[in-house]
């Protein structure tokens, strides 16, 4: 389909609910969706609401508030800890499930309160051919995705959000820092602290796109895979041995495969599909 007509569709949609309560994140995605629902129906019918917690880097939060502010948005920032969670924290296949529900059900209860019937995410198409357990979540919970129910692909997001003039339309993509554990390691404050500021590091030498994933006390680095060579220049690479080392970690190793979305998934096939 055409993407203008996507973009239509998905305007058509969003008149439909009338008023909306947007889980915000600040990325591409959300983004967008805020921006199309601002536009479609105006301030007063959209309440954009992110969740603080200790799996979102205070970086990503900043950034939030701060889009919010330029789009004009009413935006609140409500607290969701997820390792108050022990089935969260035990951190298995479906961990995002639990996480999911926690959350969209402290928006259900903002959005009653508010009179507002409908409860939107920004989950795209793309994201149906990943492992998503969370959306079962969202299911069960009534919430909707209208990106994804128009076809919009990140791509096409993206490209939509350029021509919005979105300061997202060329943001990396993030996923929460709990995505970092292998499935079956316990998530702890801790180390989620260790990961934060071993990727702020790397960001702040200004790798653009970084993943730290971690085995105990090891660290696993992605990055995009143009920018591996890097690690061999300037000395670069002792510096980050001698940072990760610092921060905790105890072996430093480097992902030869370079960044790429869901690489704690690799392999589980068989798991996921039965």
């Amino acid at each position: 389909m055409e993407l203008n007509k996507k973009y239509e569709m998905l305007k058509d949609r969003l008149r439909e609910y009338g008023r909306v309560l947007i889980a915000y994140s600040g990325g591409v995605d959300s983004t967008f969706l805020l921006k199309a629902a601002l536009d479609v129906l105006g301030k007063d019918n959209v309440l954009a609401v992110t969740a603080r917690s200790s799996t979102y880097p205070e970086r990503e939060l900043e950034f939030a508030e701060n889009t919010a502010k330029i789009l004009g948005a009413t935006h609140i920032v409500i607290e969701s800890e997820e390792l108050d969670i022990e089935e969260f924290v035990e951190n298995p296949l479906n961990r995002c499930y639990f996480c999911k529900r926690e959350l969209f059900t402290k928006l259900r209860d903002i959005a009653e309160k508010r009179g507002i019937f409908h409860i939107l995410d920004g989950s795209n198409s793309d994201d149906l051919s990943d492992f998503r357990p969370g959306m079962k979540a969202l299911s069960e919970l009534g919430i909707r995705s209208p990106l994804m129910e128009c076809g919009l692909t990140k791509a096409e997001i993206r490209s939509l959000s350029q021509i919005l003039g979105l300061p997202t339309w060329n943001k990396p993509s993030f996923a929460c820092l709990s995505s970092r554990f292998p499935y079956g390691h316990r998530i702890d404050r801790d180390r989620l602290k260790m990961i934060d500021r071993a990727e702020q590091y790397l960001l702040d030498h200004g790798f653009r796109e970084v993943r730290v994933r971690v085995y105990d006390k090891m660290a696993r680095i992605e990055v995009n895979r143009d920018e591996i060579k890097r690690f061999l220049e300037d000395g670069l690479r002792e510096d980050v041995v001698n940072k990760f080392k610092e921060i905790g970690f105890v072996h430093i190793s480097l992902d030869l495969e370079g960044y790429r979305t869901g690489s704690m998934n690799e392999g589980l096939e068989g798991d996921v599909n039965g």
